[in-house]
């Protein structure tokens, strides 16, 4: 297939749309079920490089959960824990493979913004991936390969019109590449620079520890990154990434933005939060919201009488605000990415916030002394790469 016709571009009324290989390959995509569009193939595409990265560089199946051309969340394939079960609505009966334990941390680390997202999977879709994915709300997937089993549950979901990609793992871009602005062409060498644990070897803070997960983690959140809109930060605990923040103009702004993600992540593992009495069949998307409402300021929005009837089955204590700040210190070992330099120490003091002991960033900043002086106060060990990572 040399090119495919979409039904309009980003909004309905960009017309024509379609897309093609212009060196006049054939696509490396075969549509296996639905009729993507526009930004669900800028989704594929970018979270398929994301996945296929981050498993050359770790060896672990990798999956992301994509949303407007950003990760809402990505992970490597680490055994889930019972917490995580819980926590990710893991049915008792599902054994899942390694690459399903991928696919449900990446989704699990923020679900209101993976609602409705697009998956990417490093390896062949296996059933106990599928089977998990079948009642999450989703556009579509890309993989190299599904098994025939899990391709036939998928081609079930949605009414029949769920978008499944397969993409040729073989394939390789032209190594410049180029993008239309207002009617001018840009043109630039595309990002195939090397991320592996070579980049981390430059510590310069007074803590030069690195624990082997920690090394992994640095490895996810720079991956994640590359392929984030910038201004770009990503949280990271155990090769999953729990919190980005994607495309602020600010530094800081990202670092919030992902810190209280990461946090809002951490928050759904209180034991409060676990055992809400949700009433029976609840729709998925309303038990999300009315967790992430629980956590946050807006809680009454949930508890209000009239309200929490249709919720819970009894009404929950008010997880207060000393409660939430006393159960975030406890969190630990968080490591947090830069796709460019930290130009001020605000940045580690917010990070700290959130329980980061690692931090990988650029450096460069003329303020690097003060960052560095930050990181030494909390013992946060620091790597410089000393390569941005911009991505538009």
């Amino acid at each position: 297939m040399k090119s495919f016709e979409l039904k309009y571009g980003c909004n309905p009324n960009q017309k024509p749309a379609s897309i093609f290989v212009n060196d006049g390959r054939d696509l490396p995509v075969e549509i296996l079920n639905g009729r993507p569009g526009y930004i669900n193939f800028m989704d594929a595409l970018n979270s398929w490089q994301l996945v296929r990265e981050l498993k050359e560089v770790t060896g672990l199946p990798s999956a992301a959960s994509f949303k407007h051309v950003s990760p809402a969340g990505a992970a490597v394939g680490l055994p889930l824990s019972d917490i995580d079960r819980q926590m990710y609505f893991v049915k008792p009966e599902l054994d899942p493979s390694p690459l399903a334990c991928a696919y449900i941390r990446a989704r699990g680390a923020d679900r209101l913004c993976s609602y409705g997202d697009w998956a990417a999977l490093s390896d062949i879709c296996d059933v106990t991936v599928a089977k998990y994915m079948m009642p999450e709300v989703s556009d579509g997937i890309i993989a190299p390969g599904y098994t025939e089993e899990a391709l036939a549950l998928l081609k079930t979901k949605k009414k029949g019109n769920y978008n499944i990609i397969q993409i040729d793992p073989s394939y390789v871009p032209q190594p410049v590449e180029h993008k239309d602005v207002f009617g001018i062409t840009f043109e630039q060498g595309r990002n195939n620079y090397k991320i592996d644990a070579s980049l981390l070897e430059n510590v310069v803070t007074d803590n030069k520890t690195l624990t082997d997960q920690a090394k992994i983690d640095m490895i996810v959140s720079l991956i994640t990154l590359k392929y984030t809109q910038s201004n770009s930060v990503c949280y990271v605990k155990n090769g999953q990434a729990i919190g980005v923040g994607a495309g602020q103009q600010s530094r800081i702004h990202c670092t919030r933005l992902a810190g209280s993600k990461a946090d809002n992540w951490y928050l759904r593992q209180h034991p409060q939060v676990l055992n809400l009495p949700f009433v029976d069949k609840i729709r998925r998307a309303d038990r999300d919201n009315a967790i992430d409402v629980y956590i946050s300021d807006e809680y009454e929005d949930v508890l209000a009488e009239g309200t929490w009837q249709n919720i819970f089955k009894e009404k929950p204590a008010v997880l207060t605000a000393e409660e939430k700040k006393a159960w975030i210190a406890t969190q630990t070992d968080v490591t947090v990415g830069s796709d460019a330099f930290f130009p001020f120490g605000d940045n580690v003091e917010r990070a700290h916030k959130s329980g980061v002991r690692f931090i990988v960033q650029p450096g460069g900043s003329i303020r690097d002394d003060n960052v560095i002086e930050t990181c030494n106060k909390y013992d946060i060990a620091m790597a410089f790469t000393g390569m941005r990572l911009f991505h538009h």
